[in-house]
């Protein structure tokens, strides 16, 4: 008896490459393509930021006392002064743009969590691959060294060394205060990243290594590096993408707990965690002054965390479809 000729629908999914099943998968998933394109505008909005500024088209650090009920006041009207010209209102006693200054800060905040979380991919993926290939004393030392960075408390090493840093940072280089707080934060957020990268990328080669292909390009004579990383990284890509679309919303969310504590970028320069750092001091007299960059920093951690989300489904050939 003859087999029974297959289906449209199954010469259809046949015919495709396990990125375009993701991408079909992802495409369907109505919520991470929604968080998907507000995550893409924030982040043009980030970039388009400087030119913004320099077309005068926002101006965080020019005061408008003549919005305020006098200087040092608050702001004249309702919402904070919300207008056609301030669509967030103006800060307090200064009488700042609200909005210009949460964009120049979303534009800090990206920065800084982007820098900082490519160095943990790098270090991370590199270290990860090493150790889990070339096994035995390489794998079980780095292991030791993964275990010991990660027993130090992030948040509080960053805060107990910040000041000694930064002070280290601005005599070396002669740079001002905050690019050196933003120097800072990248090399001390990357270097406590890196570790959970490591473990990621070490679970999945431990695996991948027993795979046939690998096994001949050792009989062939590939060399070590060949191995690492023109056999084994291509396979990584996945895994790779999905935790670095969950690691840069905690690291946006980490710079401004840090400028909410003191510890980062300070004002006047604009960054989520000086704005709020700033805001609740006027939380009751002044609402809107706290709930519109609250709500922009919310909106933006969400919308990286649901892509992150989305991406590890669509990525996963074992999830549940149905």
């Amino acid at each position: 008896m003859a087999p029974a000729a297959p289906t449209d629908s199954v010469r259809a999914i046949q015919g495709l490459s396990p990125g375009r099943l993701a991408l079909r998968r992802l495409l369907k998933d109505r919520v991470t393509m929604v968080a998907f394109f507000v995550a893409i505008f924030f982040v043009v909005l980030a970039l388009a930021a400087p030119l913004l500024e320099a077309a005068k088209l926002i101006d965080p650090q020019t005061p408008h006392p003549e919005l305020l009920g006098g200087w040092g006041s608050m702001p004249i009207g309702p919402f904070g002064g919300v207008s056609p010209q301030h669509w967030m209102g103006v800060v307090p006693a200064t009488g700042w743009d609200v909005f210009s200054r949460v964009i120049a800060g979303l534009t800090v905040s990206l920065v800084v969590a982007t820098l900082a979380v490519m160095i943990s991919v790098v270090v991370g993926t590199v270290l990860g691959i090493v150790s889990g290939a070339a096994g035995g004393r390489v794998d079980a030392l780095l292991s030791r060294v993964i275990d010991f960075v990660l027993s130090f408390p992030q948040t509080l090493m960053l805060i107990a060394l910040s000041t000694i840093v930064i002070d280290i940072i601005q005599a070396a280089t002669g740079a001002p205060r905050t690019p050196a707080s933003m120097a800072f934060m990248i090399c001390v957020m990357g270097f406590f990243g890196w570790p959970y990268f490591a473990r990621i990328i070490r679970g999945q080669v431990l695996s991948l290594k027993q795979r046939e292909f690998i096994e001949a390009a050792q009989s062939l004579g590939a060399r070590r590096g060949r191995i690492y990383f023109k056999e084994l990284l291509p396979h990584l890509w996945a895994p790779i993408l999905v935790y670095t679309t969950m690691v840069l919303p905690q690291n946006i969310a980490t710079e401004a707990a840090l400028g909410f504590l003191g510890v980062g970028i300070q004002s006047p320069t604009p960054s989520f965690g000086s704005i709020l750092n700033d805001s609740v001091h006027y939380a009751r007299a002044d609402p809107a002054y706290f709930m519109f960059p609250g709500l922009t920093l919310f909106i933006v951690v969400l919308s990286f965390n649901l892509v992150g989300d989305g991406l590890r489904d669509a990525l996963d050939p074992k999830a549940d479809r149905q």
